[in-house]
């Protein structure tokens, strides 16, 4: 089978049934937040990605409730990779401060729309296991780094993004 991810590699693992149900509960928080708009849902959703995409989700309350969770009903654990956990999570907290400063600002529709994007991520981790950030790694890896992604990745990966 050909694998045409390209995702960053942690020296960490994380319980992929945990990071489900951190997505639940994040669909949750954004659903809450689209019927009672609330300061507070926003900048909690900020805060706790934050804490997640610097490496500190055992702090992470909805990761610390979702491990709990996860432990109470004895599900046995699937460790995954981190890489891709912690990148979803900044490209999360960055969504989410957006949405913060938009809906702060009064800009209905964008913070709507930021919500939407959000939630729209979050259910495709809970539901499929289907990560967005790894389809847009590559071109953020691109933007960054274009010498080493010209070089290395073109040689390794059948997918052409010039």
């Amino acid at each position: 089978m050909k694998q045409n991810a390209f995702c960053p590699i942690s020296d960490k693992q994380v319980n992929e049934q945990v990071t489900r149900l951190n997505a639940l509960l994040t669909v949750l928080i954004i659903i809450t937040f689209s019927i009672i708009p609330n300061l507070f849902l926003a900048l909690f959703l900020v805060t706790d990605f934050i804490i997640r995409a610097s490496n500190y989700s055992k702090y992470s309350p909805i990761a610390v409730f979702s491990t709990n969770v996860v432990k109470l009903f004895s599900v046995s654990p699937q460790l995954i990779n981190a890489g891709p956990k912690i990148f979803a999570a900044r490209i999360a907290s960055f969504l989410s401060a957006l949405l913060l400063v938009s809906f702060a600002l009064n800009l209905n529709v964008l913070s709507y729309s930021l919500s939407g994007i959000l939630g729209l991520f979050a259910f495709l981790e809970f539901a499929f296991g289907w990560c967005v950030a790894c389809k847009i790694y590559p071109y953020v890896y691109k933007m960054f780094y274009k010498d080493n992604f010209n070089s290395n990745f073109i040689k390794h990966h059948p997918i052409s993004f010039n």
